[in-house]
Formats: structure tokens, C-alpha cells, sequence
């Protein structure tokens, strides 16, 4: 196949993943208040993370024209007056206190259930969505006035000192029944948006000694010759940069290093292939087009006899590569989240798993998670299939999708005062900034 047949193969395929991986947002949501199924089960709750996935997608969808202006600043709307007049406070049935929100709430009352925790990062990433919105929706209408009226009002509501709780680094959450969790933002992690939208905020902001202190748990590891800030699971290396252009900027870290957080994001989508490659406990599948180990849904939790020798599966874990946990399971979004750091290796995988049947029957493009070394009960090659969609999986592919494309998001957020003043206060500079 010649170059130019290739890429219109490419652009073709990614355009069609990437609408139907929005139409999650359109259609598992609820138009009264913005709030955004967990999974497309009629049972699941709504994700706070999901919903702010949803905000940074509108935009997108407007681009590649997936749905109008006008109904998306109604949805947006929708979504961002929920959440600044729902109830707030620290009645246990609440849906937010201090600024930050409950994991999961109600689809239709929009309160807080499963006894779930009040979720900083889950909260960043809806900030930040609130914050992608402003900054498109930048017309004089008043519909567009109030959007960014509210996605400040929002941002500036988060009391990130209180998410301390005394200590120099982020706790993960509070509940009302027992306080703190005891866990923090530390180790490399998700949480890179956390810190810098909490050192941005111009009402509670972060001490520039949180993020030294966050900075100073990291582990510098050299895994296959590569050598790289680790974390096992691949979304820990895309979630930030959904939001944030990395490259070519740096922390006193990755400047110490000779290296930044996109370089370093590049280095663990390889990695992932290396260890797919290499297969150390010889899963059915792998390959160099047949990886991408991430935090998702399993065959579990059951333990399973394979021919040769006990296996045990799990079920929702956080796996990772090359140190595990793996029990086979494989994520197609994880790898088609990485498609800005290599493109020259995830687009192969994209067309394997397109071709291997995983978007058959699947409303939203692949399914999420599916597992070779477990026999399939219809007999398919990809062997076990995840049933559910998972709102925080489909955002990140039609996002980063766009961010390869275009560069859409990336281009919108360089202009939000809050990113570019929490990218400073932790020491970032070089680059665009």
C-alpha cells in the first residue's frame, strides 16, 4: 500500500472511531443535568470524571461537526449549572463539599450514592473540563457568557489547601462518614492535572511545595533500556495530557533527567509493546500490533484451570506492564490513547484490533477490555469480551484522538490562565510556555 493510500486508510479509521467513541456523551447522559453514565448499563451511576471528559468532548464534537454549537452550549450548560447550585456541603447526602465532588452520583437526583468517596483527581478532571469549555465557548451570547461565568465560579470554588489536610502532598478524598482517606497524590501518578490546576487556583491554590513534595516520591526506573518516570498502568501516562501540551516543557525533574512528561509517555507506550513482544507469561495474543495494559475490566474474578496450569483472572483492576499485575487482559483505548506519543506504533495496533472484530455488536467503537486466553463462549479469536462501555475510556480516545489530529485541545487550554500559572508555579518552562 503506497503512503498516501495509508494515510487516507488512517485518517478514515480514526475519524470513525473517534465519532463513535463521543456518541458515549450524547447518548449515556442525562439532558436535564448534564451528569454522564460510569458504563452504558441502565443501572450505572454517573461519573464526575466522565462528565468532565464530556465538556472537553463538546468542543471536539463541535469541530468535526458530531453535533451543533447550539447543542452543545446547551448540554455544557446543562452540566456546569448542575454542579454549582446541586447541594454542597458535609451532609453525607450531598453532592459536593469544598469545591470537590463525589465519585459517582445519582443519573437523576445527582447525589452522591454508594457511601463513595469526595474525589480530588475525580474533581480535577471535571475542572478541567469546565475549564476546556470556557475557553471555546469564547463568543459574547450569553449563553456563552454564563458558560464561562460558571467554569470559573467552579474552579474557583476548590479548596485545595482543605484537600491537604495538614500534610505537604493531595490526599485522595474525604468522606463525611470517617474524614481524610489516608492515601495520597504520591508516586508518579495520575495526578499530574491535580497539582497543577491546585498550584493555578487563584483562591486556594497549592503551595509550590506541595508539588516538590509529590516530585520527591517519584521512582526513576530503566526497564528493556528505557528509561522513564514508571507507572505500570498505561492511562497514568495519558490522562494529564489529555488537557496538556507537554511537550518540550519541564518540571525540575524531568529537566534533571534530560527528558519531559510527553518524551517520557512515548517511552512507556514502547514499553508496553516491548512487553507485549516479549510476553514473559506467554498470553494468547500478544504481539507487536496486540497491546495496551491498563486499569480496566476482566474475566474475574473466578479462578479459571487453563490446560497447562491454575490461572486466576480478575475482575475491574489497575493492571500493569511489565511488572503486573497481567492476567491477559488487554484494553484497545489504552493503546489508542498513547496515539500522539507514537503514532508510528499505535496506528498498526488500531488497525489489528479493527480487524480483529472487537468493534462488531459495540456501540461505541472497541470494546473496552478483552482477554485471548480465555476461550470466547461464540467462539470469536479475541476470546473473553468486556459487555460494558466505560465513560473515562471513551473520552480519552476521541480526546487524544483529536490531539494527533489537530492538536484541538491542546491548542485551546495553552490559553487558560489557570494551566499556565500551575505549570509555573511547579517549575515548569521551555516550550510554549
Amino acid at each position: 500500500m503506497d503512503a498516501s493510500n495509508e494515510h487516507a486508510l488512517n485518517d478514515e479509521l480514526l475519524q470513525d472511531i473517534q465519532r463513535l467513541s463521543f456518541e458515549y456523551f450524547l447518548n449515556e447522559a442525562n439532558p436535564s443535568n448534564g451528569l454522564v453514565a460510569d458504563r452504558n448499563t441502565p443501572t450505572s451511576p454517573a461519573s464526575i470524571a466522565a462528565a468532565g471528559l464530556a465538556l472537553s468532548s463538546y468542543p471536539v464534537g463541535v469541530e468535526r461537526g458530531f453535533m451543533t454549537r447550539a447543542a452543545a452550549i446547551e448540554r455544557t450548560l446543562a452540566t456546569l449549572r448542575f454542579f454549582w447550585n446541586a447541594p454542597h456541603g458535609p451532609e453525607p447526602d450531598a453532592t459536593g463539599y469544598k469545591g470537590f465532588y463525589y465519585h459517582f452520583l445519582d443519573m437523576k437526583t445527582g447525589r452522591r450514592v454508594w457511601n463513595c468517596e469526595l474525589s480530588t483527581v475525580d474533581t480535577a478532571l471535571l475542572l478541567a473540563g469546565g475549564l476546556a469549555a470556557g475557553a471555546y465557548f469564547d463568543q459574547d451570547a450569553e449563553s456563552e457568557l454564563e458558560i464561562r461565568r460558571l467554569a470559573d465560579a467552579l474552579y474557583r470554588r476548590a479548596d485545595w489547601r482543605w484537600a491537604q489536610n495538614g500534610g505537604a502532598t493531595v490526599t485522595h478524598g474525604w468522606r463525611p462518614e470517617k474524614g481524610f482517606l489516608r492515601y495520597r497524590w504520591e508516586g508518579f501518578d495520575e495526578a499530574l492535572i491535580l497539582y497543577v490546576l491546585g498550584l493555578g487556583s487563584p483562591t486556594h491554590s497549592l503551595p509550590p511545595e506541595s508539588y516538590a513534595a509529590w516530585l520527591s516520591t517519584y521512582k526513576w526506573k530503566t526497564i528493556y533500556g528505557r528509561a522513564l518516570v514508571y507507572a505500570g498502568p498505561l492511562f497514568i501516562h495519558q490522562f494529564s495530557h489529555i488537557w496538556i501540551d507537554f511537550r518540550g516543557i519541564r518540571d525540575a525533574f524531568m529537566h534533571d533527567h534530560d527528558s519531559d512528561y510527553f518524551q517520557n509517555s512515548r517511552q512507556a507506550t514502547y514499553l508496553q509493546r516491548d512487553y507485549a513482544i516479549r510476553n514473559p507469561k506467554g498470553f494468547s495474543g500478544y504481539g507487536e500490533n496486540c497491546w495496551g495494559v491498563t486499569a480496566s475490566d476482566g474475566p474475574g474474578p473466578t479462578k479459571r484451570e487453563m490446560r497447562l496450569d491454575g490461572r486466576r483472572f480478575f475482575g475491574y483492576l489497575a493492571r500493569g506492564a511489565p511488572f503486573g499485575p497481567d492476567d491477559g487482559t488487554l484494553s484497545p483505548w489504552a493503546a489508542i490513547a498513547s496515539l500522539p506519543f507514537a503514532p508510528e506504533i499505535v496506528l498498526p495496533a488500531l488497525r489489528h484490533f479493527h480487524e480483529m472484530d472487537l468493534h462488531v455488536g459495540n456501540p461505541y467503537g472497541f470494546t473496552a477490555s478483552f482477554n485471548p486466553t480465555i476461550a470466547a463462549a461464540d467462539g470469536r479469536a479475541c476470546g473473553w469480551v468486556s459487555p460494558d462501555h466505560v465513560g473515562i475510556n471513551q473520552g480519552p480516545i476521541a480526546l487524544m484522538i483529536e490531539n494527533y489530529r489537530s492538536d484541538f485541545l491542546w491548542r485551546l487550554m495553552r490559553r487558560v490562565p489557570a494551566i499556565a500559572t500551575g505549570l509555573r508555579r511547579a517549575g515548569f518552562s521551555g516550550g510554549w510556555l
